[in-house]
């Protein structure tokens, strides 16, 4: 598996604050067949021309030299759009020196023009990795599918499908439609892991989707590849899901 989206960078952000506490979640993800994990701290992209990548390349590595391998360690930003036009082409702010770039968007939910920004961002070389769509209110399927017209990945956080509520229902809804192009744990030095999305997509018959989700577009992603269409879940997936869902977080209530 292939994790593009976490915040395991220590005391940088608001994810893992130590060295010890990144180290024991990448001895799990190891465990769980996790080979490769972007570390995306938080960024703004009024800041990205400030971004302090030279320090964070010496965190990861002092990272890197204290974490098993598996799982591979990249470094990455999750760039928050809060001011349009800017330039997001260098390297720096990729993922693992791909032409991706993860971005999301304000807390306040989906911006005016968001269509037009993401479209700037493609039509300049970069491919815009979509942060966690279920999180913004007032996100609809519509949007969603402008915006990969528009030429951006989507990636959904695995931890919407087993939460419950509202953000459970659009995620399910993304997958249903065959709008999700990856799936990552975001994880903040805590439980959360790519392992649970993919039990839960093999519990309800939809194996090829869980190999396209969470390693072979991941993979591609990397390797500045095209992505591969990931296909709708299967039929009564949803319903089937749902009880495997339950499983899933009785599990992990006793972890």
């Amino acid at each position: 598996m292939i994790d593009i989206h976490s915040h395991l960078l220590p005391g940088v952000d608001d994810g893992s604050q130590s060295v010890e506490v990144s180290v024991d979640v990448l001895k799990r993800f190891g465990a769980d067949g996790v080979g490769v994990v972007v570390c995306t701290p938080h960024l703004k992209a009024s800041r990205a021309a400030a971004a302090p990548y030279a320090r964070h390349r010496e965190i990861l590595d002092m990272l890197r030299s204290a974490a098993p391998e598996p799982p591979r360690l990249e470094l990455g930003w999750e760039i928050m759009l809060d001011q349009p036009g800017v330039d997001l082409t260098p390297r720096q702010l990729s993922l693992g020196g791909s032409t991706a770039v993860l971005v999301e968007f304000p807390h306040t939910g989906v911006p005016a023009r968001a269509t037009d920004e993401l479209a700037r961002i493609r039509s300049r070389g970069s491919v815009p990795v979509l942060a966690h769509p279920e999180r913004y209110w007032g996100c609809t399927l519509a949007h969603v599918r402008d915006w990969r017209f528009a030429g951006t990945v989507i990636q959904l956080d695995g931890e919407a499908l087993r939460t419950g509520g509202r953000m459970t229902r659009f995620a399910l809804q993304l997958l249903d439609e065959g709008l999700v192009d990856c799936i990552a744990s975001d994880n903040h030095g805590d439980v959360r892991t790519l392992a649970t999305s993919r039990a839960w997509l093999r519990e309800i018959g939809a194996e090829h989707q869980a190999e396209l989700l969470t390693d072979i577009n991941p993979r591609r992603l990397l390797a500045s590849q095209v992505l591969l269409p990931v296909p709708p879940l299967p039929p009564s997936a949803t319903r089937i899901g749902r009880r495997a869902l339950r499983r899933i977080r009785q599990l992990l209530s006793l972890a």
